[in-house]
């Protein structure tokens, strides 16, 4: 969600002077492709951000969004796709589900851009609410207390989420060009300068050249907070779990044998390290899921992979073996 949010913002930053309606998914009943939150953006030169759907209902609402550009006038649309008929919009949607939609006119420079960049950029949670009922409703900062009531859609903005990765090697490419795919804020560190450049590396965030008095100094910590060592070098290894483990992280994975891994561990306890129960919850080592990965492309949809199933609180399986709503 927070990459759509981070394109609209960017969006409404390059071009202040051109008018701009926003589309915001305010409410489901039943199934929908998108989930609440999810927002498209028009710009008076027809500029597109964003969607609400998978595709089926952004026609209708470029349409009514036009006419909220030249009329002011925001509007709640109400798309019923619990048939599996034609008669609507000219396509079998079969969602089974009722979504609320709101079109409305942004005002210049509206204050909640600017607390969601600052606050996508300092690592801070954002409360936002989108009144839907009324000729006066629309998107505003929430105050800290507000409470989710009929006819307000609230929600909590997450910052991206931030991962920083331990070793710039070739295998590394693949894995920061997906998450910058995620719109995840992502590091690369290695104590090679030469390794770690914008050349080599031009989608992440930030680039550190590790110090050896101080090997985890990249990473921030969090509820959000991800880390992936794989330097391929054990004597890198040693000190990076040294001073990554102790850390309060979301997650932290190891790129390497099992075995390799236990090694490790072993040495740093006989140190004098208290390794927890709660360290070992985190410590993803082998890192990935079970995929078959064999390349570094697949080995970095494989680590992804698993790093969003952690993100979410979800235990990996298939999907047409999960008896719950696919998005509950």
């Amino acid at each position: 969600m927070s990459k759509e949010l981070q394109a609209i913002l960017a969006a409404l930053e390059r071009h202040p002077e051109q008018a701009a309606v926003l589309a915001t998914l305010v409410k489901v009943e039943g199934s929908s492709y998108r989930r609440p939150g999810a927002r498209l953006l028009l710009l008076a030169d027809g500029t597109r951000v964003g969607a609400i759907s998978g595709g089926c209902l952004e026609e209708d609402v470029v349409a009514r969004a036009r006419q909220t550009l030249a009329t002011g006038r925001p509007e709640t649309v109400v798309y019923d796709t619990t048939t599996e008929n034609d008669l609507v919009w000219g396509t079998g949607l079969g969602c089974h589900g009722i979504v609320r939609v709101f079109v409305e006119k942004l005002a210049p420079s509206p204050d909640w851009v600017a607390e969601l960049r600052d606050n996508f950029a300092g690592g801070h949670d954002t409360p936002l609410e989108t009144a839907y009922d009324g000729a006066t409703g629309g998107t505003r900062l929430a105050p800290p207390d507000a409470m989710a009531k009929a006819g307000v859609f609230l929600e909590t903005i997450a910052p991206p989420t931030r991962l920083t990765i331990y070793g710039a090697g070739d295998d590394a490419r693949p894995l920061v060009r997906f998450a910058n795919e995620l719109g995840w804020h992502v590091t690369v560190a290695d104590a090679r300068s030469s390794y770690v450049t914008a050349a080599r590396f031009p989608e992440a965030s930030r680039l550190v050249v590790l110090r050896e008095n101080d090997p985890g100094a990249a990473t921030t910590v969090g509820a959000r907070a991800f880390a992936v060592v794989m330097t391929h070098r054990y004597k890198d290894d040693l000190p990076l779990l040294r001073a990554l483990l102790p850390r309060p992280l979301a997650y932290l994975g190891l790129l390497g044998p099992k075995k390799r891994a236990e090694r490790i561990l072993a040495t740093l306890a006989a140190e004098g390290l208290a390794i927890s129960a709660e360290m070992r919850e985190r410590f993803h080592a082998p890192v990935g899921l079970d995929l078959g990965a064999t390349t570094p492309e697949t080995v970095a949809l494989a680590v992804l992979a698993e790093m969003q199933a952690r993100l979410s609180g979800r235990d990996p399986i298939h999907l047409r073996e999960r008896t719950e709503p696919i998005n509950g």
